[in-house]
C-alpha cells in the first residue's frame, strides 16, 4: 500500500512537472496555444483513467492465472486447510458426526510527453489546432472515447469475474471431493489444530498473575475499574445495524445516490473551468460561457451535492438520537424530488442565462428557489415533530445543530429573495449576508451536526465534551450571522458594519477552537484507531481543515489583510478549503460510515483510499498555489502595477489549479464508484465455503437416495 502511494505521488509530480514545461513552451509560440494545452490536461486525465483501469484488470487477469496454474499442477488441499476459518471448520465437523490475495500490484506509468513537440510544430497546424471549432470536435471525440473506456472495462470487469467465480468453482469442486474421500483422521486433526489456533485468547492475566494483590492502604479500591482500557482495534467490517426501517434506509440511499451524481456533474463543470483559465480561448458557445457555467458549478454542487447529501445523513440521525421513527416517510419523499427539481431546472435556466442578476449562489430566478424553500420547510416539520415525539429525555446535540441549520437556511432564503429591501447597499448587505449564512449556517452548522453523531460512533467512545458543544453552538451563532460585511471593507457601506464585521469574524476564534478541541479531544485515546479506519482519517481532514480554513476566513477580515487578498483567487481557494476541505471530507465520512451499515456492503479498501489521497491532494496542489500566487499579485496591485501584468503572472498557478482540480475529479469517479459498490451485490466465490456447501449436498443427496 505505501509503494502504491509513492509511486502515485511520484505520478503526479512528474505529470505536474511536465504540464508547465508545455504551457511555458506555448507561450513563447502563441497565445492561442492555450487551448492545446486544455486538451493535453483531458488526454492526461483519460490516460490516468485508463492507467488505474488497467492496473485493476491486469491484477484481475494475474489472479485468474493463478487460479488457472494451481488446477493444471498438483492441487494443494494443505494449504486450503490452514485457511479455514472457525465457521467453516464448525460447518466440517458437524457434517462429519452426522454422517459418522489480493496484493499483487503491477504499477506501470507512462510519463505524459511531446509538449515540447507542439513548440516546434509550424504555426501553421498550431493555427488550425487552436481553432475553436476544431478543439470542441476534439473534445466531442475524446469524451465518447472516454465513455467506450469505461463501458469496455466494466464489460471486461465482468467477464473476468464470471470466469474467476466459474474457476473458483472448480476449485471448490476439488476441495469437497478431498474433504469427502481424503483421510478423515488426518483432515480433522489438521483442522481441530486449527480451529484450537483460531479460538485461543489471552487469559488477560498473563503478567499480573491470578493471586489478589495486598492493598493495605486502600489505594486499589480507588482505581476505576469501569473505564475501558484502549486496545489495538483490528479492521473490522461494518455491522448492519438492527432497527433501521427498510423504507428509510430506501430514502436515505436515494437521497444520497442523487447527491453523488450531483457531485459528479457540479465538478465535471468546474474541471472544465479549471481548463478554461488555461485555455481561455477552449469554446465560443454562449452557454459555455464562464459567467454561464460557473454558477451553474457553484449550485449544483450546494445545492445538489451538499444538500442533498446532509439531508440524507439528517433523516438517519435525527431519529437515530430521538429513539423514534421518522414522523414521515412521504415529506421525506417529497424533499427529495424537489431538491433535485430545483438544481435541474436552475441549471437549464442558468445554462440559458436566465438568473437572479449575478448574486453569488442565489443565482436561481425565485419560483426555482422556492421549490428548495418548500422542501427546507417539509423538511423542518418532519424532524421538528420527529424530535418532539423522541423517546428520550434530553435533545441530543446533533438535533440542536441539524434543526437550527434547516431554520437558518429557511430565514436566509427569505431574507435573500423577498425584495423589499434589496435597494441600493441593502442589495449588497444583503448579499454578503446570504453569502455567508449559507456558508456557515446551514451547510456547516448541519455538517457539525453530523459530526456530532458519526464520530463518537466511529470511535465507540462519548464526544469528549458536551459543553464544549453548546459553547460552539450558541457562540457560533452569536458572531457568525454578523460577519458577512467583511466581504466589502472599504466599500460605502458604513463604517461601523464593517467593524462589525471584522469584530464577529475575530469571535469566530472561540466556537471554531472549542468544535476542533471537542473532535480531537473525542480521539485522545483512540489515535491508534485512525489506521484501522477508513472513515476516521475523512473525519480526521475534515477537522484539520474546520481549524485552519475557518481561522483562515477571520485572518482575511482584517482590514490590513483585505487590502491584499480581497478580489484575488485568495478567496477562491479559501471557499474551497471550506467548502470542500470541511464539508465534503465530513460528508465522506459519514457516507463511508452509514451506507454499509443499511446495506450490508462495503466498498474495497483501495478505491476508498484512492479517494482519499487524490481528494487531499488535489485539494492541495489546488489551494496553496492560489494562496502564493494571489498573496503577490496583491502586493503587484498596492504597487500600482498594471492589471494585465498580474493576470500573466498568475498563468502558472492557475495550471496548478486545474491539475489540482483534476486530481479532485478523479476522487470523485473513485467516490461514485464506491458507492456503487456499497450499494450493488458483485458475487465473489469464496472456495473454502462453497466447498462446505456442496459436501453438505452430497451427503444430504446421499441420505435422500437410502
Amino acid at each position: 500500500m505505501f509503494k502504491f502511494k509513492l509511486l502515485g505521488c511520484f505520478f503526479i509530480l512528474t505529470g505536474g512537472y511536465n504540464l508547465p514545461v508545455a504551457a511555458q513552451a506555448s507561450k513563447q509560440v502563441s497565445n492561442s496555444d492555450s487551448s492545446i494545452t486544455a486538451l493535453l490536461i483531458f488526454a492526461f486525465i483519460i490516460v490516468l483513467i485508463a492507467l488505474f483501469s488497467a492496473m485493476y484488470l491486469y491484477q484481475k487477469i494475474i489472479s485468474i492465472k493463478e487460479t488457472a496454474r494451481r488446477q493444471k499442477g498438483e492441487f494443494n488441499f494443505k494449504e486450503y486447510i490452514k485457511t479455514f476459518n472457525s465457521n467453516q471448520i464448525d460447518a466440517f465437523l458437524k457434517i462429519i458426526r452426522d454422517k459418522s490475495k489480493f496484493f499483487l500490484l503491477f504499477f506501470a506509468m507512462i510519463l505524459l510527453a511531446g509538449q515540447s513537440a507542439f513548440a516546434r510544430t509550424n504555426r501553421a497546424a498550431v493555427s488550425l489546432i487552436s481553432e475553436g471549432g476544431v478543439i470542441i470536435t476534439l473534445f466531442l471525440i475524446l469524451i465518447p472515447i472516454l465513455a467506450v473506456i469505461v463501458i469496455l472495462i466494466v464489460k471486461i470487469n465482468a467477464a473476468l469475474r464470471s470466469y474467476q467465480n466459474k474457476r473458483s468453482l472448480n476449485e471448490a469442486d476439488y476441495l469437497s471431493d478431498y474433504l469427502r474421500d481424503g483421510d478423515q483422521e488426518e483432515i480433522q486433526k489438521a483442522l481441530l489444530e486449527r480451529k484450537k489456533a483460531l479460538d485461543y485468547s489471552l487469559s488477560n492475566q498473563e503478567l499480573a498473575g491470578i493471586e489478589k494483590a495486598e492493598d493495605s492502604k486502600g489505594l486499589l479500591h480507588q482505581i476505576n475499574t469501569e473505564a475501558a482500557l484502549p486496545v489495538v482495534a483490528l479492521k473490522k467490517r461494518a455491522q448492519v445495524r438492527p432497527g433501521v426501517d427498510p423504507e428509510l434506509s430506501k430514502l436515505i440511499i436515494w437521497l444520497i445516490g442523487t447527491a453523488t451524481f450531483w457531485l459528479f456533474f457540479g465538478t465535471t463543470v468546474g474541471e472544465y473551468l479549471g481548463i478554461k483559465f488555461v485555455a481561455p480561448d477552449i469554446d465560443h458557445q454562449s452557454w459555455l460561457s464562464f459567467g454561464r457555467l460557473r454558477p451553474v458549478h457553484t449550485n449544483s454542487v450546494f445545492w445538489g451535492w451538499a444538500s442533498l447529501g446532509m439531508l440524507g445523513l439528517g433523516y438517519y440521525i435525527v431519529p437515530r438520537v430521538s429513539n423514534t421513527s421518522l414522523y414521515s416517510l412521504k415529506l421525506g419523499w417529497y424533499t427529495l424530488v424537489l431538491v433535485n427539481a430545483t438544481v435541474v431546472l436552475g441549471t437549464l435556466f442558468l445554462l440559458a442565462g436566465i438568473n437572479n442578476g449575478g448574486g453569488e449562489y442565489r443565482e436561481y430566478i425565485w419560483p426555482i428557489q422556492l421549490l428548495f424553500g418548500i422542501a427546507l420547510l417539509l423538511t423542518l416539520i418532519n424532524f421538528f415533530i420527529t424530535v418532539g415525539n423522541r423517546t428520550t429525555k434530553e435533545i441530543y446535540i446533533s438535533n440542536w445543530y441539524i434543526i437550527s441549520a434547516v431554520i437558518f437556511a429557511i430565514v436566509i432564503s427569505i431574507v435573500a429573495y423577498v425584495p423589499t429591501w434589496q435597494n441600493g447597499l441593502g442589495e449588497t448587505i444583503v448579499q454578503g449576508y446570504y453569502m455567508h449564512q449559507g456558508v456557515g449556517m446551514w451547510f456547516m452548522l448541519f455538517t457539525l451536526g453530523i459530526v456530532y453523531y458519526f464520530l463518537p460512533q466511529q470511535l465507540n467512545r462519548p464526544i469528549y465534551s458536551y459543553s464544549l458543544g453548546i459553547l460552539a453552538f450558541w457562540t457560533q451563532i452569536l458572531f457568525y450571522t454578523v460577519i458577512g460585511t467583511h466581504h466589502f471593507v472599504f466599500s460605502s457601506i458604513p463604517w461601523w458594519l464593517q467593524t462589525t464585521a471584522i469584530v464577529g469574524s475575530a469571535g469566530m476564534i472561540i466556537p471554531v477552537a472549542a468544535g476542533t478541541a471537542n473532535f480531537l479531544l473525542t480521539f485522545k485515546g483512540a489515535w491508534y484507531k485512525v489506521s484501522s479506519s477508513y472513515t476516521l482519517p475523512f473525519f480526521l481532514v475534515g477537522t484539520i481543515f474546520y481549524f485552519t480554513g475557518s481561522l483562515q476566513g477571520t485572518a482575511e477580515a482584517f482590514r490590513s489583510t483585505n487590502l491584499i487578498w480581497h478580489f484575488t483567487d485568495f478567496t477562491v481557494a479559501h471557499s474551497h478549503i471550506t467548502m470542500y476541505g470541511i464539508i465534503n471530507f465530513f460528508l465522506w465520512a459519514g457516507i463511508y460510515a452509514l451506507i454499509p451499515r443499511l446495506t450490508g456492503k462495503e466498498a474495497p479498501q483501495i478505491t476508498v483510499g484512492a479517494h482519499f489521497w487524490l481528494a487531499l491532494i488535489g485539494l492541495l496542489f489546488y489551494t496553496i498555489p492560489l494562496m502564493y500566487g494571489s498573496t503577490l499579485r496583491g502586493l503587484m496591485w498596492m504597487d500600482g502595477k498594471p492589471f494585465i501584468d498580474s493576470v500573466v503572472f498568475m498563468a502558472p498557478y492557475w495550471l496548478w489549479r486545474a491539475i489540482g482540480g483534476s486530481l479532485m475529479w478523479i476522487s470523485h469517479l473513485f467516490f461514485a464508484y464506491n458507492i456503487y459498490r456499497m450499494l450493488v451485490d458483485v458475487e465473489t466465490i469464496d472456495v473454502r465455503e462453497a466447498a462446505v456447501e456442496k459436501l453438505n449436498q452430497s451427503y444430504s443427496d446421499s441420505d435422500t437416495k437410502f
